[in-house]
Parts: structure tokens; C-alpha cells; sequence
């Protein structure tokens, strides 16, 4: 793919943004934002502000991207006033890098065409805190894969210590569909589920709070181009139905997925909050940040082979801020979306391979993004072997499994060459159980 000019490490914008902001104009993600009396549309978020592309494409800013990509000409400005990116995205890649890099050339440093338009700027150009925001697609669909072998492989060792590794998981990107109802934006409460399970050293189950809670440091894709029933995607071309990448905590009560997950998948202990980052960072901004994957062997079979760098470089940490804390919240993992076995082409083609259509604004999710190294385990099951191995924390907490109260923080960014191109982050707090 030609490099995108909105990628140039050399832009500057006239807007003030520091070296360590997630947003530069290299960036560019999408998102929705709700601003009072206004209502939900579409913006892209640089530094700490959102550009308002519906304002935007009310003035005239992108009459000249519509001469040139008709199907969104005819879908502008309507297009940008939407609850979801669902209905923009359904218009194509084309018309996506046209909308960003006409975006990048707004705010360039040396552009005045929306720098010196005082009342453009006030109206186009909101600060983040100043605006609310929504989940930023409408899923019809939302798959959780399991590509991180070291999770794999550690989960398999607390409970399979003979044979940790099933002989699937390597040969394929195993995966299960979850529920896209409880899919919610960072910053909203997570309420402690009810569940079936069996206590420790018990023969029969009980119905309960579940007791082990868990947060599970994951990155999904964004669906951009769906396919029909019975279409199949090659893996060569996986990546042109990606629109981008957001955040992903995959909230999971592991007493409640140890005993339903006999013998089918997770279903109570899975589906009663997935957490998302507001912003989708494009393909077209990770671009840079493409590395090789780990070595697979053995070779996968060759529906799934690729070449070249289908992997990103996306580093990953988990923060946690303990329940009645009033300091700052404290790394308690760290770790790379490098570390992912299985790619999001393997993982887009695998899905499709069946025939199963795509639908624009799916989400795929990674599985929970574990590192080889201690301090880079992306869930409590894992840094705690189970809850047998409590975390020693600050103030001499020790922390087996999330509290009432506590709040976990995921973020990340890529990072090289004096770029940082961030995800933002997604956070949410333990409620108490539902009386």
C-alpha cells in the first residue's frame, strides 16, 4: 500500500500537541462524540481536542474530497451525524483515507483555511472534556479470538499441565462469538455479575456474585467491508475489510467460565461487559509500525499463509487504581501486540472461511495479549497462577482478583522515530452486585 501523505513523520500542526499525546496529526483516529444541544456526529481526534467533521462538512471543508470521491459526496454532511461509524465506513476505504487526509491537511500548520476562520474554529474544533463519548460503532457481531500463545499456553498450564497447548491452536486462530449487547464505552461501570459456580473443595455448585473477577488486556479490530453469506476472504486480502484498532477489556468471572466452559465455551462468565477505547485508530496510521510475527510452526495451512509483515508493535500496559485510592493508578502489567501469534489477516480469513458473512462494524478481538516475561501477563489468572499467587501492591494490598471499587485502565501506542501514535485508553470500575 502507497504511503499515506496524513502518515509524513515531518507534519506539524497548528494546533499545540506534546510529544508524549496520543493524537498527534499523524494519527487521526475516529470516533462519536455527543455534545449538549447538538447531538451525536462523527469527529476525529487531534491532541486534546475533537474536530466536529459534521460541522466541518456543514461549511464547506470537504466540497472539494466530494468532487473527487462521489459516493461520499452524496452522502455528505449527513453521513457525519450519526451514533455510530457503521454508515461511514459502509462507504469504503476510498472514501475513508480521503476523509483523513483531508482532515490532516485542515490542521497542518501552514494550512489557513480552518486556523485563521476564527468562528470555524470555535465551532468545529471542541475540547475532549468538554464532549461525551459514545461506543463509536454499532456492532452487529463481535468475535473473541485466543491468538496469544503465551496465554494459551499459561491458562493451559493452570489447568492442563500435561498437555497445556490444545493440538488446534496452532494450526488454526481459535476463537468464540460473544454478545454485542454488553459491549461498552471506556468509562462506563462494570457491575459485578451474578453466575453458577463451584467454590473451592465443594461438589455442588452455588448461584452467586462471582468471586474472581477478572480484566483481560486485549486489542480488537473494526470491520470495515462485510462480505455475503458464503463468501470467503483471502488472506492477501484480509486487511482491506480492516478499518482499525481500538482497545478491548473482554471483562471475564473466571469461577463462572471454570464451570460452564464444560464442555462448550464461556456464556454467563463472558458476556456481561466487554469495555471499548472511543477512538479507531486507522490501518492506514499503524502503517509505520508493521513487524514479523513469531515463527509459526508448524506451517499453517495455506489458506492462512502469509508474507511479508502482518503484525503491529502496539505497546500495551494495565494500570489499576484500587478501590478508595486517591493516588495515581499504577502499571501492574506491560507488554506488545508484537507478541500475538496469529495476525488480523489470519484472523479476518479464518472467520470468513466458512462462508460466515462479515458486517460492517464487527468486532474481532485479539484474545488477552500475554508477554513471555513475568511483568507482561495480561490478565489476573494469569499474574496471580489462578489466585493462589496474590499480587503484592503499594500500601500492602494484596490483590488476588478485582474488588468493588477497583478501576482498571488499558493503554497504548506505537512508538518510534520521535511518533507516537496512541490508542487512548479504556477504564472501568467494579460496581457492587445487583441486590
Amino acid at each position: 500500500m502507497p504511503a499515506s501523505p496524513a502518515n509524513d513523520p515531518s507534519l506539524r500542526s497548528w494546533i499545540d500537541i506534546r510529544p508524549t499525546d496520543d493524537f498527534p496529526i499523524q494519527n487521526l483516529p475516529f470516533g462519536i462524540i455527543d455534545v449538549p444541544d447538538w447531538g451525536p456526529r462523527l469527529a476525529v481526534a487531534i491532541g486534546g481536542y475533537a474536530l466536529d467533521l459534521y460541522a466541518c462538512a456543514q461549511l464547506g471543508y470537504f466540497d472539494s474530497v466530494a468532487d473527487d470521491v462521489p459516493e461520499l459526496g452524496a452522502a455528505l454532511p449527513k453521513v457525519f451525524r450519526r451514533r455510530s461509524l457503521n454508515a461511514f465506513l459502509k462507504l469504503g476505504p476510498t472514501a475513508w483515507r480521503a476523509v483523513r487526509e483531508r482532515v490532516s491537511e485542515l490542521l497542518r500548520h501552514d494550512n489557513p483555511a480552518l486556523r485563521d476562520n476564527e468562528l470555524a474554529v470555535r465551532t468545529c474544533l471542541l475540547r475532549q472534556r468538554d464532549v461525551t463519548m459514545l461506543r463509536p460503532v454499532k456492532p452487529a457481531n463481535y468475535t473473541d479470538f485466543y491468538s496469544s500463545r503465551e496465554h494459551a499456553t499459561n491458562v493451559g498450564l493452570l489447568f492442563r499441565p500435561d498437555n497445556p497447548l490444545l493440538p488446534n491452536w496452532s494450526r488454526l486462530p481459535v476463537a468464540y462469538h460473544g454478545r454485542t449487547s454488553s459491549i461498552v464505552v471506556s468509562g462506563t461501570d462494570i457491575r459485578r455479575p451474578h453466575g453458577q459456580y463451584l467454590p473451592s473443595g465443594q461438589t455442588e455448585p452455588v448461584f452467586g456474585p462471582t468471586q474472581q473477577l477478572d480484566f483481560e488486556l486485549e486489542t480488537a479490530f473494526v470491520v470495515g467491508q462485510g462480505t455475503a453469506l458464503g463468501e470467503t476472504v483471502p488472506v492477501g486480502q484480509a486487511e482491506s475489510h480492516i478499518f482499525g484498532v481500538l482497545l478491548f477489556n473482554d471483562w471475564s468471572a473466571r469461577d463462572v467460565q471454570r464451570w460452564e466452559a464444560q464442555p462448550l465455551g464461556p456464556f454467563l462468565g463472558k458476556n456481561f461487559a466487554s469495555s471499548v477505547s472511543p477512538w479507531v485508530v486507522t490501518l492506514d496510521a499503524l502503517e509505520p509500525f508493521r513487524v514479523a510475527g513469531p515463527a509459526q510452526e508448524p506451517t499453517p495451512l495455506p489458506y492462512l499463509q502469509t508474507s511479508g509483515e502482518h503484525h503491529f508493535d502496539i505497546q500495551l500496559e494495565v494500570l489499576l487504581l484500587p478501590a478508595g485510592a486517591t493516588a495515581a493508578p499504577f502499571v501492574i502489567s506491560h507488554t506488545s501486540t508484537s507478541h500475538l501469534y496469529w495476525s488480523m489477516a489470519q484472523q479476518l480469513a479464518h472467520h470468513a472461511a466458512g462462508g460466515c458473512p462479515l458486517e460492517v462494524g464487527d468486532l474481532c478481538a485479539s484474545g488477552t495479549i500475554s508477554g513471555p516475561t513475568p511483568g507482561s501477563l495480561g490478565c489476573l489468572l494469569e499474574l496471580t497462577h489462578g489466585g493462589t499467587q496474590p499480587l503484592a501492591l503499594p500500601n500492602d494490598l494484596q490483590l488476588s482478583y478485582l474488588r468493588d471499587g477497583d478501576t482498571i485502565i488499558l493503554r497504548g501506542y506505537a512508538e518510534h522515530s520521535g511518533i507516537r501514535i496512541g490508542l487512548g485508553e479504556v477504564r472501568g470500575t467494579v460496581l457492587p452486585a445487583a441486590e
